[in-house]
């Protein structure tokens, strides 16, 4: 889309993560962003996105886009909220350890969408979610199942499922939403909000 560089380069400038650009009926440009893991913002600790970030890169993309004659009628800067889409690499990587929800292009054991916890793949696997246990697993079970595996009962422990997958094969990614009321994700009452900065017409000041 026209603009998509400029975009980039402002929010990257601004020091934020460009997570997503969406073009809608009535030409509204909704922008969604994030901030970086370990980089300082004027606005305050932290590592959600708040209000005034999103005041801030409203600002500034207002200005590049009349600059770049981008056509749109409304912008809105927005959080990318408690399910934030992973859309490029950099996203994949930034998240390994996180428990995501995957959407697959085709259907694997006639299911689409599968949970787990993100890791790095290795070989010709790029990425693999590991996937929580078909039934829980209590700590006494898990006591004595481990005596047994030290004891040559290899097949004592529980197995852990794994799916591996590339990410030419996803259609959509997403974090399963955790609320824990700390960091990133406690700021709940933003998140749900969607941080919607301003809505703002295209070429007013």
């Amino acid at each position: 889309m026209g603009g998509q560089d400029a975009l980039e380069r402002t929010v990257a400038g601004l020091g934020y993560d460009l997570v997503d650009v969406e073009r809608s009926a009535g030409g509204l440009l909704r922008v969604t962003i994030d901030r970086l893991p370990g980089q300082a913002y004027s606005t305050g600790p932290g590592e959600a996105v708040l209000v005034e970030d999103c005041e801030i890169v409203t600002r500034q993309l207002q200005y590049v886009l009349e600059v770049e004659a981008v056509d749109y009628n409304r912008l809105e800067v927005s959080s990318p909220g408690l399910d934030r889409p992973l859309k490029k690499l950099a996203d994949w990587q930034r998240f390994v350890g996180s428990d995501v929800e995957v959407t697959l292009r085709e259907p694997f054991q006639n299911r689409r969408k599968w949970r787990g916890v993100l890791e790095a793949g290795g070989g010709d696997v790029a990425w693999r979610l590991v996937l929580p246990l078909d039934k829980p697993v209590s700590r006494t079970a898990l006591k004595r199942a481990a005596k047994a595996a030290a004891a040559g009962e290899v097949d004592a422990m529980p197995v852990q499922q794994v799916l591996d997958f590339l990410l030419d094969e996803v259609r959509e990614a997403r974090l399963v939403p955790v609320v824990d009321f700390k960091g990133r994700r406690g700021l709940a009452q933003d998140d749900e909000s969607g941080l919607e900065a301003e809505k703002i017409d295209g070429g007013q000041d």
